[in-house]
This record gives structure tokens, C-alpha cells and sequence, in this order.
């Protein structure tokens, strides 16, 4: 009998793909725009379609920009990231009220990422035995997967990795992930990274070394690697090395959320369905979203 699975979506990243890719057609009574919501709520749909209605299965929305713990490691973590304005943060609470229509578990906090919960949760599940698909577009969550049969599922593309899978792209294994951003940096999330240490070196690193722990222990092996400026490669990373520890506080998942303790129980009901079409009316929305929920109200028991 196959391992029972828990889907854990990553809803931010599907609200946000709506907001910028749809156009501002749809509008409630006091003149919000309702794109994100519309398409979030589409995708929500298809996804309990293609995942034939998961019985154990959670949204985690991010609600600390500004607020999380890595602010107090790093105050200009995420700095660069504008707070919502007023039409977005109402899309925002308007697409986690459509979720809990649905009777989809919700997470979200102050102190901890969305993604931090989705480690939490994937850990509580995993220990009763569930294997895990996360629904997510963020290549950073790849670094839950553990089992051969989880799943880091892009659900816009349709693109599918296991652990093995993930390595093959990227270059490193799930677990070496955090410490691969360590090394080179986010960007998106304004983590410094080596300066002049690009993806080739940082995985010609963690291949060789295997982890921080293996790299700090050989500095001296660094400038014998067989890749280009391998002898200036040891000065830059020995010389910005209590960075690379700090970032890797921010990289890694906190996977011990307070409050997370029980695997998600999910069960789509005829009365959910009617509750969230009660709330689409109620702002109002109107079209082929109504009719899908009305479709799929029809088609669960009372």
C-alpha cells in the first residue's frame, strides 16, 4: 500500500503570479481589483483537480516582511521588498479567506516565512510516515525534499522533481541547498553571498567538500580544485567566511515552527464549495469562476 501524501501549498508565490500576469478586469463593490484573487482561486481549483481532492493538505501564506527572526540577524533581510499597498494587501487577505472557505488549513505568522511552516509541517508529516509534494515555483523549498518519492511540484509548468531530479539541476542535493545560497548569495531576499563566487564554484565546492562544515575544514584543499581561479577561490571564501555562516541562518528552513505539530486533515466539502461561493458573490465575482465552483459544488455529496 503506496505511503499516504501530504501536499503543502506555497500560496504566496500562486497569489503573486496572479497579480502581476492577469489583467485588472475584475473589481468588488468599493472599486479593489480582484485579479489575484481570481486567479488564485482558478488555480486553486485545478490544483484540487490534478491532486484528486488530498486528504492531508495545507496553504502557508508569508506574513513578516520586516518581522521575521532572520530581521534580527540581518535587518536588511528582504529590505529591498516594498510592503503591499492597500489593493494588494486586501487581494492578499481576500485569497487566504478563499482558502479557508474551502477548509484548507492555513499557516501564516509574524516571526516565521511561509516557508518555514512548510518545513515545519512537511517535518510533523513526515514523521507519521507521509511522503510530501510541496506546490510551490520557490527552488529554495527544494531543500524540504528528502525520500525518493517527495515532490517539488511547479504546478504552472507542470514541472515535477524528486530529490534526485532537483540534484541534476542544480547541481547540489537538497540538503546542501541552504548552503549552496550561503555561498552565492539570494538577491531576491538580499543575502550577500561571496563576492565573486558564482553557482560553478560554489557547487565545485559542496561536491568536493560536501558541506560548510567540510569547507571550513579544508581551506587549504580549495586552491587544488580543478576549476578556473581556484587559487584566488580559498582567499575569497576564507576571507568572508563569518558571512557565509551568518547567511546560512537565513537560507536554511526553520523546521520547528511552535504550534506546528499535527499533520494537516483536509476533507472538500459540497458546504465548502458553497461557502466560497457565497464569498466570491458577496464582493461580487461574477463568470466561467463561479460556474467552475458551482460544477464542483455539484459534484460532492451534501
Amino acid at each position: 500500500m503506496p505511503a499516504k501524501r501530504a501536499w503543502l501549498i506555497d500560496a504566496s508565490i500562486y497569489i503573486f503570479r496572479a497579480w502581476f500576469s492577469l489583467p485588472d478586469r475584475w473589481h468588488s463593490a468599493e472599486g479593489m481589483p480582484l485579479n489575484a484573487l481570481y486567479g488564485y482561486v482558478s488555480f486553486l481549483l485545478d490544483f484540487l483537480e490534478a491532486s484528486e481532492q488530498p486528504r492531508h493538505c495545507a496553504a502557508a501564506f508569508d506574513e513578516s516582511l520586516g518581522t521575521c527572526f532572520r530581521n534580527d540577524l540581518l535587518p536588511g533581510y528582504k529590505a529591498s521588498r516594498e510592503l503591499p499597498d492597500e489593493a494588494l494587501a486586501f487581494q492578499l487577505e481576500a485569497c487566504r479567506h478563499a482558502t479557508e472557505c474551502l477548509g484548507i488549513p492555513c499557516y501564516s505568522g509574524e516571526r516565521y516565512e511561509a516557508d518555514d511552516y512548510l518545513g515545519s509541517l512537511a517535518r510533523v508529516c513526515r514523521s507519521q510516515g507521509m511522503n510530501i509534494t510541496i506546490v510551490t515555483r520557490d527552488k529554495d523549498l527544494g531543500q524540504i525534499l528528502s525520500d525518493d518519492a517527495d515532490h517539488w511540484w511547479d504546478f504552472a509548468s507542470g514541472t515535477t522533481l524528486n530529490p534526485r531530479a532537483f540534484s541534476l539541476k542544480h547541481g547540489v542535493r537538497p540538503d546542501q541547498f541552504a548552503e549552496y545560497l550561503a555561498l552565492v548569495g539570494d538577491p531576491i531576499d538580499d543575502v550577500p553571498g561571496i563576492p565573486g563566487v558564482g553557482p560553478k564554484s560554489a557547487v565545485a565546492l559542496l561536491q568536493a567538500f560536501e558541506s560548510l562544515e567540510g569547507i571550513e575544514a579544508n581551506f587549504d584543499q580549495i586552491s587544488a580544485l580543478d576549476i578556473r581561479g581556484a587559487k584566488s577561490l580559498q582567499s575569497k571564501v576564507q576571507d568572508h567566511w563569518p558571512q557565509v555562516r551568518l547567511a546560512l541562518q537565513l537560507t536554511r528552513l526553520e523546521q520547528d515552527v511552535p504550534g506546528v505539530t499535527e499533520p494537516p486533515e483536509f476533507e472538500l466539502r459540497n458546504s465548502a464549495v458553497q461557502q466560497l461561493l457565497d464569498y466570491l458573490h458577496s464582493l461580487p465575482l461574477q463568470g466561467p469562476l463561479l460556474r467552475r465552483c458551482e460544477k464542483l459544488a455539484g459534484s460532492l455529496s451534501q
